[in-house]
């Protein structure tokens, strides 16, 4: 099936990202504290601090969603909780950082976020209607037909009395 490799993709691709993403936010913070930069008049200190907590939250949340599809991958079941919160919040991410991406950088870079995020929707899709499961009878239907049915008694006859 192309579950297990779809998750073996997105656990590779968030995984290079948190730490490109990291990489880029440290070396940002580096760069405003070696040419003393400051924004607004803000301290350039405090410029250089939060950079670098940037860095480590982002790097960090992108290293959880790979580990959360490097599970999905290894175990071959749905993403539950906050795992699958977590894929959904990084689909909206990157949905999000595609479209700034094609007003400030360049529709390569748009592409590339699309693509992460159609990998990460096809993930979370891929598991919500497997083919071999079948709805189980809800309130007031008639028993299911087929491989995986229950089996249906005949209601007992009447005694006489």
């Amino acid at each position: 099936m192309i579950r297990r490799p779809v998750a073996w993709t997105v656990a590779v691709v968030l995984g290079v990202e948190a730490f490109a993403v990291g990489a880029l936010n440290w070396l940002l913070g580096v760069v405003a504290d070696r040419q003393h930069m400051s924004l607004a008049g803000v301290d350039p200190a405090l410029m250089v601090r939060s950079t670098q907590i940037a860095a480590i939250v982002f790097g960090l949340y992108f290293a959880l969603c790979a580990l959360v599809a490097l599970l999905v991958a290894v175990r071959d079941r749905e993403p539950a909780g906050l795992g699958r919160a977590l894929l959904i919040s990084a689909a909206v991410v990157h949905g999000m950082l595609g479209a700034f991406g094609w007003g400030l950088v360049g529709w390569t870079t748009f592409l590339y976020m699309v693509v992460v995020l159609a990998l990460i929707v096809l993930l979370l899709v891929s598991y919500d209607a497997p083919a071999d499961r079948q709805p189980e009878a809800g309130p007031g239907e008639g028993p299911r037909e087929g491989p995986g049915a229950a089996p249906v008694t005949p209601p007992a006859a009447p005694t006489a009395p």
